[in-house]
């Protein structure tokens, strides 16, 4: 039987710490976040590293921007959205994350997070101290090659962003934002073509710089298209190509 305690680390946030014993090569998602080639004693001191994993409830702070950066965060099941909080208090959502990914590396450089973390839905994340994870980078080359590609894969992913809010139409964007679901569902082994929104369409909008109106509009003219079939959350992608072609402006 697992035991549970809750742990009071932030205040905004009622995480739940779970008492078992984490073993990154035992995990599923193992290809998703280590690199191949570990031998067994190196995968042991990543295993005495990662020694938590904490469950996060829907609509809870893993963390909040200006949080002391402690450690990073493996999503091992669920989805997350980060976002900054402007000085008049709105909201910008700065990115969807999801089984796999990596949150906080936002914050090695200031020491300090830049963003706040909150789970979309019930989620659970391998916790992993990042003081301890720097020596084992100096000491495995081979982990610090792959950690290098994680964050040039994050900050490209970030360019990307940036260029299709700002170069993009209104159109490209929402299929642009579908497409790149579908590439990480896929890359996950689930369909590339069926899957759930985690995220409200007020959500998407904030994401892609539009109005709530655009992204039910845009919607509905997939659907009339049969390029996509929606049933609330549920999503279907029925014209890949179409997609594609749209992004690329054919």
């Amino acid at each position: 039987m697992v035991t549970t305690t809750t742990t009071s680390l932030t205040p905004h946030s009622p995480l739940v710490l779970l008492n078992v014993k984490v073993r990154c090569g035992s995990c599923n998602l193992r290809e998703l976040c280590l690199p191949m080639g570990l031998t067994e004693l190196e995968m042991d001191r990543l295993d005495k590293i990662v020694r938590h994993r904490r469950r996060i409830a829907r609509d809870t702070a893993l963390y909040r921007m200006n949080d002391p950066f402690i450690n990073l965060y493996a999503i091992r099941v669920g989805h997350f959205k980060t976002y900054q909080v402007n000085a008049n208090g709105a909201h910008h959502i700065s990115g969807f994350q999801m089984t796999g990914e990596i949150l906080g590396m936002e914050a090695i450089s200031a020491n300090r997070h830049q963003c706040d973390a909150v789970a979309l839905e019930d989620s659970e994340v391998c916790e992993i101290p990042f003081a301890e994870l720097e020596g084992l980078l100096r000491d495995v080359p081979i982990m610090l090659r792959h950690f290098h590609r994680m964050m040039s894969r994050e900050i490209a992913q970030d360019h990307t962003a940036m260029l299709q809010l700002g170069n993009l139409r209104a159109e490209q964007r929402f299929a642009a934002f579908l497409l790149n679901l579908s590439n990480c569902y896929k890359t996950r082994g689930y369909s590339a073509t069926n899957f759930q929104l985690r995220m409200s369409r007020e959500e998407i909008a904030n994401f892609l710089g539009l109005t709530n109106e655009t992204i039910s509009r845009l919607l509905a003219q997939f659907k009339k298209t049969a390029w996509v079939k929606a049933n609330n959350r549920e999503i279907e992608l029925l014209n890949l190509p179409a997609l594609h072609a749209l992004v690329e402006g054919k």
